[in-house]
C-alpha cells in the first residue's frame, strides 16, 4: 500500500486548483466560502462549467461520458473543488441514479437520461424513505400495480431532499406482497410533473427548506421507466447506497469547515482578543485537525485498496460514520467560536438588501444554521447506528 502521491497526481492537483480558481463564478464562491445558502442556479451553473471541461462526472466510466479517473484522482478533484470554494456536485443524478442507470438500465434509458445528468438538464430526487420505512427501508409500503403498459403508484415518501426543485425521482416501490420483503421491491423513474404528485415542504431546524414529503396518488408511470427487472429493485438500491456512503466521507467539507474555523478564530472577539490566542481553543482546533488527518489517511487507504482492485467492505460505513461525526464537531466548534452571533438561518436577515439590526458580525450569522444542518449528516445515507450494525456484521460476523 503506497499512500504517497505520484508526480502525475501532484500535477493533476495543480491543474484542478487552477481550473477552479479561473472558472468558478465569484458570486458562487463568495456564498460557499461564507457558508451561506447556495441556490439551485448556483449548482447548475457550476455543473455546466465542469461539463464544458469534461469533468462533469468524476466517478463515471468514459464510455458513459465520465472522466474514467481512478479513486485517487476523484479524491483530489473533490478536495480541490471544496478548497477553491465550489459548491458540491449534487449527488442524486451523478452518484446515485446515474450509476444505477448505466449499470442496470436499458440502452434507451442510458441514451435518454445520462447526457442530461451531465449537463444538469434534469434535477433528480430520491424516493426511498417513508414515514414507516427509514432505516428499515425494506418495509416500504408505496405500491406500484402493473396496469397494461404502465404502473399505477400510490404512497408517500418523506425527507426527499430538493424535491421542490426536481423534475424526476428515482423511487423504490412495492410490486409484490406475497414474497420476502426485499424481493418485492422495484426501481422506478418517475416524472415529478405527473398528475397525482404533491410535494409538501418540511422546514428543518435551521429554518431552511431542503427536504419534503412527496405524496403519490394514482400516479401513472410508463413500464419503460422500470430499471432492471421487476421485484429486483433491492439489488439496485443496495448498489446505490454503497455509492452514496462512499461519498459521505466528507473530507472536502471537513477541510472547508476547518479553514473557516481558523479564519474565525483569527478575528477579534467582542473582548478584543482573537480566540486563537486562547490556549484552550487552540487545543480544540489542534485536536480536531489531528482527527481529520487520521480520517483522511483512512480514506487514502480505501483509495489504495480500490486502485489495487481489492473489494470495499465495512470501510465505506466506517468513513460515513467518522466523516459525519467530524462535520458535526467542526460545526459545533464554529458556533462556539462566535457564541450568540450565530443565529439559525434566516432568509430575511441574510438577504443582501437587509439593512436592519444584526446580532453579531456578518461572518457569524450563518454558523448557527450550519450547526443545525450538519446534524443531519449522521442520518442520511443510512443512520450512523445502522452503519455500526453493518460494520459489526461484516467485521465480527454477527
Amino acid at each position: 500500500m503506497n499512500l504517497k502521491p505520484t508526480s502525475e497526481e501532484t500535477a493533476f492537483r495543480t491543474e484542478v486548483r487552477d481550473f477552479v480558481r479561473t472558472n468558478l463564478a465569484a458570486d458562487i464562491c463568495e456564498r460557499v466560502v461564507g457558508l451561506r445558502r447556495v441556490g439551485r442556479d448556483d449548482y447548475v451553473r457550476w455543473q455546466r462549467t465542469l461539463n464544458e471541461r469534461g469533468w462533469a462526472a468524476p466517478g463515471w466510466p468514459v464510455e458513459h461520458g465520465g472522466t474514467g479517473w481512478d479513486a485517487a484522482r476523484r479524491v483530489i478533484f473533490e478536495e480541490e473543488c471544496f478548497a477553491g470554494g465550489a459548491p458540491r456536485q449534487m449527488p442524486f443524478g451523478l452518484s446515485m441514479v446515474g450509476p444505477v442507470i448505466y449499470t442496470f438500465g436499458t440502452p434507451q434509458q442510458k441514451q435518454r437520461y445520462l447526457p442530461r445528468i451531465l449537463r444538469s438538464e434534469d434535477w433528480w430526487c430520491q424516493g426511498y424513505s417513508e414515514p414507516g420505512a427509514g432505516s428499515d427501508l425494506a418495509s416500504l409500503k408505496t405500491r406500484a400495480e402493473r396496469v397494461g403498459n404502465k404502473y399505477v403508484v400510490n404512497g408517500q415518501k418523506i425527507w426527499t431532499s430538493f424535491a421542490q426543485w426536481a423534475n424526476l425521482m428515482f423511487c423504490l416501490v412495492r410490486t409484490a406482497v406475497d414474497v420476502k420483503a426485499q424481493e418485492g421491491i422495484s426501481f422506478l423513474l418517475i416524472d415529478m410533473n405527473s398528475p397525482g404528485i404533491t410535494v409538501r415542504p418540511i422546514k428543518t431546524l435551521d429554518g431552511s427548506h431542503d427536504v419534503n414529503e412527496v405524496f403519490l396518488e394514482n400516479v401513472e408511470v410508463p413500464v419503460e421507466n422500470l430499471v432492471g427487472e421487476q421485484n429486483k429493485g433491492w439489488t439496485y438500491a443496495k448498489f446505490l447506497l454503497v455509492h452514496e456512503r462512499s461519498n459521505i466521507a466528507g473530507i472536502g467539507m471537513c477541510k472547508r469547515l476547518l479553514t473557516r474555523l481558523k479564519d474565525v478564530a483569527l478575528r477579534e472577539t467582542s473582548r478584543g482578543r482573537p480566540l486563537i490566542e486562547s490556549s484552550r481553543f487552540r487545543e480544540r482546533i489542534a485536536r480536531i485537525e489531528i482527527e481529520l488527518l487520521a480520517h483522511e489517511w483512512s480514506l487514502l487507504r480505501l483509495v489504495s485498496a480500490e486502485n489495487e482492485g481489492r473489494p470495499v467492505g465495512a470501510e465505506a460505513s466506517v468513513l460515513k460514520v467518522r466523516g459525519s461525526e467530524l462535520q458535526g464537531d467542526l460545526a459545533r466548534l464554529l458556533m462556539d467560536a462566535v457564541g450568540p452571533g450565530a443565529i439559525p438561518y434566516s432568509e430575511e436577515l441574510l438577504a443582501t438588501e437587509y439593512a436592519g439590526p444584526r446580532p453579531g458580525p456578518d461572518y457569524a450569522e450563518p454558523l448557527g444554521g450550519v450547526y443545525f444542518d450538519m446534524r443531519k449528516v449522521a442520518i442520511y445515507g443510512g443512520t450512523n447506528e445502522v452503519q455500526k450494525n453493518i460494520i459489526a456484521k461484516i467485521v465480527l460476523g454477527l
